[in-house]
């Protein structure tokens, strides 16, 4: 689920990407589509259609955005090693008394 919303959420800023540089630029400046489609469209009427396009596309990575940030905070794996419980503390094991030394046997 996770996947298959990313691969949207990229492909619709592709597509922003896009519909945005296609746009007549005000003052000149990255603009690459300046006169229309080819006779195709008006002026008027590729503006509006960029608009719109621009306008649902936005909509829809503002949408896939929260998606994918509602998605990753429910996560149920703790992520860090402060977020997973400490271990249960026992006591102390008491050492064995020493043994004692014994005597050399001779032959």
């Amino acid at each position: 689920m996770t996947t298959v919303l990313l691969i949207v959420h990229l492909l619709i800023a592709l597509a922003l990407v896009g519909v945005i540089l296609l746009q007549r630029s005000e003052g000149g400046a990255l603009g690459i589509g300046g006169g229309g489609f080819g006779g195709l469209m008006t002026g008027r009427s590729s503006a509006n259609l960029l608009t719109r396009t621009t306008a649902f596309l936005a909509a829809g990575f503002i949408v896939t955005s929260l998606l994918l940030a509602i998605i990753a905070s429910h996560r149920s794996a703790p992520r860090s090693i402060l977020d997973q419980p400490s271990p249960p503390v026992s006591a102390p094991e008491t050492p064995a008394p020493p043994a004692a030394p014994s005597a050399p046997v001779a032959d």
